[in-house]
């Protein structure tokens, strides 16, 4: 097990590239103790937190996240599926369409209950208002100063109804994961005070230090390295588990993390396989017919974190755990949360591989979900399948990319006339298609498209540099575009404006092939309202082939030559011209076919007429 190092953030401001003036981050440590009453569901915990402010501003007010009250009747997240209703998630809606929150009874219920806070010793005052806490400061936290907050909850563990919760539809009791108080992110941007609907969600980068209590016959499994394996079941063969009235105390650490969860069963089983040159890597699930793809997953979990550290950077934590537990999936702090049953390994791996690159996307790059989902789930969704398609090539082999199956979905959504801008927040689509497609799908396209504009070759230059520059920190789709800019030397703000805040369409058509002299002349239209540069795929009859890359004026650049194919570069087509015309030197009859972007990396909703002849 390797030793963590400790990561000083009120020094790592200092070297990170500016966002708006000189970059700073917020640090949070927690020291928690948490009493856990199983068998009502129930726990008490005492937290220590030690807040430092690395930012300019004097902070009068402070904030803490109290998730778990969402799962209340009437609550604002309860509220939002009665308004979606038939569009909500199915896991939240009974099958006459209402809200499972609004049926929970005073025992079901989610709750975190204050029962003291204190700050650097002083009793303060405090509102609850849904899910956010208002602290009122004893004092006000003053620039590159730090303060202690001192609280104890009480807290009701709710029926498992989305992401959190007890019961499971897989038996897994205890799924822990926003759980606890947890300090609200404070950044040039201000407090990010979002009530929990049950998306997305944004942290304080720290250190965390966990003890947990409970009944002597679970085995729980974190985000954090154990410190104790030798006094607790399940992780280590010679252990002499520690009983005290009846419950074992598990020690968990964890460093450089914005968000700590952990689930609990006692049906558990441990199993762990050690990357090379990588993580510890712990597989915590219940043992059955339904789970035995978990076993044989390990080769193929190996290869997945060797494939991430050569494309976009080495992990950087000394264990990851995926834990058997809430639904579906979802990412957390050096761990992830899944459904464990599967119906073959490549569906597990898709599964495991989407939320394992959120350590990526979501943990080590922390961008801010509630605000810029799609730069955490699209790049992850990016991710999974660039990973799926090189450890299952057979499944893309008759595929022109990795992610056609991607862009054809995002078409298809587009056609339908229900497409939402990609930029809104989280939380506030009107149907979770919107949500869904706009943070997964055209996230993904985001970069499958911008791979189309500079070349792969430059985007893997990107992402490598985006993860190194911006690793354990905060970075927005502006400081993205920052290091796009620069690496691929291209003007990039226009496609930045048109992917994030518009629906907007591509499409390119092959308007007419005719004969000039000795000469083809091609003419192509612009029948979309979103501008691109175009790549012209052209197939002779003697086998040979050629690519006329048309760049857009505005990009003030044009990409080098991506593929073993002779690229050729022709003048700027401009963003308010509808028709561009050139010449190919060879006759139409020597021509067998031509192509608007063959690779189809583009979301051109009328592929039909970007094929010459016509079909």
């Amino acid at each position: 097990m390797k030793k963590l190092v400790f990561i000083c953030f009120a020094l790592v401001g200092f070297f990170a590239q500016s966002q708006i003036g000189a970059y700073y981050q917020q640090q949070a440590d927690y020291d928690m103790n948490i009493e856990v009453d199983a068998k009502n569901y129930r726990y008490k915990g005492s937290q220590s937190v030690a807040y430092t402010n690395n930012s300019p501003d004097t902070l009068n007010v402070f904030y803490f996240h109290l998730y778990w009250n969402a799962f209340q009747p009437n609550s604002m997240m309860d509220q939002k599926l009665q308004q979606l209703q038939k569009g909500s998630d199915q896991r939240m809606i009974n099958t006459d369409g209402s809200s499972r929150i609004s049926q929970l009874k005073p025992n079901e219920i989610g709750y975190q209950k204050i029962k003291s806070l204190k700050q650097d010793g002083a009793v303060v005052k405090y509102k609850v208002e849904g899910t956010i806490l208002e602290v009122q400061l004893a004092h006000p936290v003053l620039p590159n100063s730090t303060t202690v907050f001192d609280m104890e909850w009480d807290a009701q563990v709710p029926v498992r109804i989305r992401r959190s919760g007890r019961n499971n539809s897989e038996g897994i009791e205890l799924t822990m994961t926003q759980w606890y108080p947890k300090v609200v992110e404070y950044d040039y941007e201000g407090w990010h005070t979002f009530d929990y609907i049950a998306r997305e969600f944004h942290g304080v980068f720290g250190n965390y230090d966990v003890k947990i209590n409970i009944d002597k016959s679970y085995i729980v499994g974190a985000g954090g390295v154990l410190q104790n394996p030798t006094k607790v079941k399940g992780y280590d063969t010679k252990a002499k588990p520690v009983v005290k009235n009846n419950k074992t105390i598990w020690h968990f650490k964890a460093e450089a993390i914005h968000d700590f969860a952990w689930a609990a069963d006692p049906d558990y089983t441990v199993e762990n396989v050690q990357i090379p040159e990588g993580p510890l890597v712990y597989l915590v699930y219940q043992k059955s017919e339904k789970t035995g793809y978990w076993e044989k997953s390990t080769p193929i979990i190996t290869q997945y974190f060797q494939i991430m550290k050569e494309n976009f950077g080495a992990y950087p934590y000394p264990v990851y755990s995926f834990i058997q537990g809430g639904d579906g999936g979802m990412e957390y702090g050096m761990c992830t949360m899944i459904m464990g049953n599967a119906n073959s390994l490549e569906s597990l791996a898709g599964l495991m591989f989407h939320e394992a690159s959120h350590s990526w996307f979501q943990q080590v790059l922390a961008t801010n979900e509630s605000m810029r989902a799609w730069m955490d789930e699209g790049f992850t969704s990016y991710a999974e399948n660039l990973t799926m398609a090189k450890i299952f090539p057979e499944s893309v082999k008759d595929l022109p990319n990795p992610h056609f199956e991607t862009v054809n979905m995002y078409i298809n959504f587009s056609k339908s006339g229900r497409e939402e801008a990609m930029g809104l927040l989280a939380d506030h689509y009107e149907t979770n298609n919107g949500y869904s497609v706009a943070a997964y799908i055209k996230g993904e396209m985001f970069l499958v498209q911008l791979g189309y504009i500079v070349g792969e070759q430059n985007l893997s230059r990107i992402m490598k540099e985006y993860f190194k520059t911006w690793k354990f920190k905060h970075p927005t789709d502006r400081d993205f575009i920052h290091i796009a800019q620069k690496i691929s030397q291209m003007d990039l703000k226009w496609y930045w404006n048109y992917m994030t805040t518009t629906t907007r369409q591509i499409d390119y058509a092959i308007k007419n092939v005719e004969k000039k002299g000795k000469n083809t002349l091609i003419t192509l239209a612009n029948s979309g309202d979103f501008p691109m540069p175009v790549d012209v795929y052209v197939l002779y009859t003697n086998g040979s082939q050629e690519i006329y890359n048309i760049p857009l004026n505005m990009m003030h650049n044009s990409k080098k030559q991506e593929f073993n194919i002779v690229q050729k570069t022709l003048p700027y087509w401009k963003w308010t011209q509808k028709e561009y015309s050139f010449e190919i030197p060879t006759s139409p009859d020597r021509i067998k076919s031509i192509l608007v972007d063959a690779s189809r990396r583009l979301g051109d909703i009328n592929y039909d007429n970007n094929i010459y002849p016509k079909q």
